[in-house]
């Protein structure tokens, strides 16, 4: 199955959140993957996906750790443990450390994909 893109490649100077994306609710289990091709040096990126029952109300269901490196983080989002949400964006936050006067810059994305059945080990 192609992952879904939660938050398409952006290029943020400043904290901020993406749009609302529609969860496919057949599958409880998500594997999330946050992909970051810039960041500044002495900076860090700290990403969460909130979800929402009906895009009014939100809250936190995953925060990745805070990176301060370009890369590939993946990470589980359990929706059984949040009943009834329909909805999810991801919200960022940015924090710069060092000369003032640079400012932040990071370029990521964060795609999610249903993963449908678990693969048993051998007996």
């Amino acid at each position: 199955m192609v992952p879904a893109y939660l938050l398409p490649e952006t290029v943020a100077h400043q904290d901020g959140m993406g749009p609302v994306v529609e969860l496919d609710s057949s599958s409880p289990a998500w594997l999330l993957t946050l992909r970051i091709s810039r960041i500044l040096e002495q900076e860090c990126l700290e990403v969460t996906l909130s979800g929402s029952p009906d895009q009014q109300h939100w809250l936190p269901l995953v925060k990745f750790p805070r990176k301060y490196y370009c890369g590939t983080y993946s990470h589980w989002l359990d929706l059984a443990q949040h009943p009834g949400v329909n909805y999810v964006r991801v919200e960022w936050k940015m924090t710069r450390w060092g000369p003032a006067g640079n400012g932040t810059l990071s370029a990521f994305g964060v795609t999610g994909q249903p993963v449908r059945a678990l693969v048993a080990g051998a007996v």
